[in-house]
């Protein structure tokens, strides 16, 4: 006799095996749920089911945040170039140009004007699928730049931070923008300008040593991996096991790392009102 027996000889009525065109469905990291990649978009890229938060980019962080989706996007063909001759794998020159054909992105950063709202502000938004959103001089250039234009409009600066750290490929040219991009945020508090910072999965590296730590308010997404170095780096050098949740926005949060953790759906109207409490 048979050990296992089908309740269903076949789910489709017809008896045929339906095939599901590819692209059309996800897998959730967080509980393997299957989502249909229509129902993802409309969920603001969150499953339904657990709320894990998939990575996205620059452009669904604009339409998210800033109302209908428009603005003015500031420095947009500014690309990094090759001052070592630095080859890993393949010459640097040659992965920036295969990076760029492959997202259409042309560097790791985009920055622009735009309303939230009605609160006119400049946003830099970072993009993990260019070199891992990795901080080199392109990066520390638009986002100076942005903070300048923040600064003498009086428009508050939002930064969104995905990133693996800085861009190795340009040595200590990628670390000088540390100081740099620190020195705009100096200005700008100064000047009396809101900055808020958000923290997505993952904000590691010099970033987080940098610019993405030095926000007035610091928001983080739910479960995003935000620290310097990773944790498989810190329990090898410190030989023990590391807490539960560490470095995950839930733990920053009641160690007081960063101010508030917010699902994408609210995103935008915790923002806002965070702006009109610190605009006065």
């Amino acid at each position: 006799m048979a050990w296992f027996k089908r309740s269903k000889e076949n789910i489709s009525p017809d008896g045929q095996k339906k095939d599901i065109p590819d692209g059309m469905w996800t897998k959730c990291n967080g509980c393997s749920e299957i989502i249909h990649k229509k129902q993802l978009e409309q969920n603001l890229f969150t499953c339904p089911k657990c709320n894990f938060h998939f990575r996205i980019g620059s452009k669904e962080y604009f339409e998210i945040l800033l109302d209908g989706g428009n603005f003015k996007e500031m420095d947009k063909k500014m690309r990094s170039v090759d001052p070592l001759g630095f080859v890993d794998t393949k010459p640097y020159a040659g992965r920036i140009s295969a990076t760029i054909k492959k997202t259409g992105l042309f560097d790791a950063v985009r920055t622009c004007e735009g309303i939230m709202n009605g609160i006119p502000v400049v946003v830099a938004c970072m993009d993990f699928t260019f070199i891992g959103g990795s901080m080199g001089s392109v990066v520390g250039e638009k986002i100076a730049r942005a903070t300048e234009i923040a600064r003498k409009k009086r428009q508050p600066l939002i930064i969104i931070s995905s990133t693996g750290g800085a861009r190795m490929m340009e040595g200590a040219l990628s670390l000088m923008q540390m100081a740099k991009m620190s020195a705009k945020l100096a200005q700008l508090s100064d000047a009396g300008v809101p900055y808020i910072s958000i923290l997505t999965d993952p904000t590691t590296g010099g970033v987080t040593a940098s610019f993405a730590m030095l926000g007035d308010v610091h928001i983080a997404e739910p479960a995003a991996l935000i620290g310097f170095a990773g944790p498989r780096v810190i329990k090898q050098t410190i030989g023990k096991d590391l807490p539960k949740g560490f470095q995950r926005s839930e733990f920053l949060l009641d160690k007081g790392f960063v101010d508030l953790v917010v699902h994408r759906k609210e995103l935008k109207e915790t923002v806002t009102k965070v702006l009109r409490h610190l605009i006065g």
